[in-house]
Order: C-alpha cells, then sequence, then structure tokens
C-alpha cells in the first residue's frame, strides 16, 4: 500500500500522513493499507507475535496468496483471510461471516498467531496472559498462506504507533509487494 511505512529490517509497518510514489504491480494491496510476509507456508505450523500497543485499530492473522489485492478488501475465510481485528481502540472482533465481537478482558499488548496448516487451525493469543483471544478451526487452506499485517489508518496521529514482529518463529519478514 502507498501510505504504508516499513522499516528497514521489515519487521515495523506503520501508516504514513503520506502517499509514496511506488509501482502499482498486481501484488500490490492498492486500497488495504495491509502488508502480507515475504514467505507464504503450505505445510506445516508456524507462530508469530506481534506488538500491537498503543494502537487505536490494527488487523493481523493469515491470508491465501491467491487472495485479491485491488479494490475493497473483505476480510473472510471464504475471501482467503483468517484475522482478528480491533477497531475504534476497544472493539475486537473476528473478521469471520459474519463478524464475531470478542469481549476480552485485558487489551492485548502482544497478539501471538499459530497456524496448523494440515489440521486448518489459525488461533491467536494474548501473549502476556496466555490467553487464546479466538481460532479458526476445520478450515481448508488451498496453496500458500502468508502472515497478514494492517497497521489500520494513522488516524491523525491517534495510531500512528507501528506494528512490530517481536518473535518469528520461522516468519519471514514483512515486505510491501
Amino acid at each position: 500500500h502507498h501510505k504504508l511505512i516499513l522499516s528497514d529490517d521489515g519487521k515495523q509497518v506503520r501508516h504514513g500522513d503520506t502517499e509514496q510514489k511506488l509501482p502499482d504491480n498486481p501484488e500490490r494491496f492498492d486500497t488495504c493499507p495491509c502488508v502480507l510476509g515475504k514467505e507464504g507456508f503450505s505445510s506445516g505450523r508456524f507462530y508469530f507475535e506481534v506488538q500491537v500497543k498503543e494502537k487505536t485499530d490494527w488487523t493481523l492473522g493469515v491470508a491465501r496468496e491467491s487472495t485479491d489485492r485491488k479494490g475493497k478488501i473483505i476480510l473472510s475465510p471464504e475471501d482467503g483471510y483468517w484475522t482478528v481485528a480491533l477497531r475504534n481502540g476497544n472493539e475486537y472482533k473476528a473478521c469471520a461471516d459474519p463478524p464475531v465481537s470478542l469481549l476480552l478482558k485485558v487489551k492485548p499488548q502482544q497478539v501471538g498467531v499459530f497456524v496448523d496448516y494440515e489440521e486448518g487451525l489459525v488461533s491467536f493469543y494474548d501473549v502476556e496472559s496466555s490467553s487464546l483471544i479466538y481460532s479458526y478451526t476445520g478450515q481448508s487452506f488451498t496453496g500458500k498462506v502468508y502472515p497478514y499485517f494492517s497497521p489500520g489508518s494513522n488516524n491523525g496521529g491517534q495510531n500512528s504507533a507501528p506494528l512490530i514482529i517481536t518473535n518469528d518463529y520461522g516468519i519471514p519478514k514483512t515486505q510491501d509487494l
């Protein structure tokens, strides 16, 4: 996305105020402020943790490689996205169809995402409390899935903190395709 700013090490992403001049290649999201991990997975298990503190909006999870990246993005498993999101500082949801509201006792500062490809499982955890946030179960993955990160819009500086990959067990750095 043309307003996302990535750190040199590929572990941080935030939404900037100004557009960057970037080529509009087919892999680049054009309306959704999001990026995918550099490397996809088509088997096995993988896990990563992302710092989300000081943010009012974010979306994390995994996405199918073949998802459409142009125009309006519908975050749902049917469209190749298995994600959870924070909106407006305190509204957590699983982006299923229909969306599932999540009542969390504590605002997570760091979210862990675990994927078991063969089991069709995507689970989200509050790292500090080791508590489950939400799981997608019985999913059928086809082709590669990639870590998915959206820091949300900057919102006049209210949501300017970056998403930071803090532990990447087998997860590569992000890249703005």
